[in-house]
C-alpha cells in the first residue's frame, strides 16, 4: 500500500502557483494543471481535489492568457495552418489505426465462423453432394 503524499498548505500552494503562472507569463508558454501539480509533488487528480479554486485559476489563465508586449496576441496564419495540419495527422493516425484493428478482427472472425461452421456440419454428420473446387471425372 502506498503512503499517502503530503498535501501542502493553501498558502504554499497558492505562492507556487503565483510563481508558476509568472514563469509562464514570462515565457509565453501556458500553465497546465498537470505541471503545478508535478511541481508540489502530487498527482493530477489529487491537486484537483484539493485545491478546485487553483484548478480553477489556471483553467482561466489557459483560456484568456494576458498578452505581453513581446507576445503576439494571435498567432500567425502559419501557425494556424501547422496546428491543423497536426491535427488532421493525429486523427489520421487515429483512424489507421482504427482501421487495422477493425481488419484484424475481421479476419479472426472469419477464421472463427469457419472452424465453427465445419464443427457444426461434422457433429451432424452433413456431407456436401456438390464441393466446390474438386474436380469430378465423368
Amino acid at each position: 500500500m502506498t503512503r499517502p503524499a503530503a498535501i501542502p498548505t493553501e498558502t504554499r500552494a497558492r505562492q507556487v502557483t503565483d510563481q508558476y503562472l509568472n514563469d509562464c507569463r514570462t515565457n509565453g508558454k501556458r500553465p497546465s494543471v498537470l505541471a503545478l501539480a508535478a511541481k508540489l509533488g502530487l498527482s493530477n487528480t489529487t491537486f484537483r481535489r484539493h485545491f478546485p479554486q487553483l484548478t480553477q485559476q489556471i483553467t482561466a489563465f489557459r483560456s484568456h492568457p494576458a498578452s505581453s508586449a513581446d507576445h503576439d496576441a494571435r498567432p500567425s496564419p502559419y501557425d494556424v495552418l501547422t496546428a491543423r495540419n497536426a491535427k488532421l495527422r493525429r486523427a489520421n493516425r487515429a483512424l489507421t489505426d482504427n482501421l487495422h484493428y477493425a481488419a484484424a478482427h475481421i479476419q479472426r472472425l472469419a477464421l472463427d465462423n469457419a472452424r465453427l461452421r465445419q464443427a457444426l456440419e461434422t457433429s451432424h454428420n452433413i456431407t456436401h453432394i456438390d464441393q466446390p473446387g474438386i474436380n469430378r471425372q465423368r
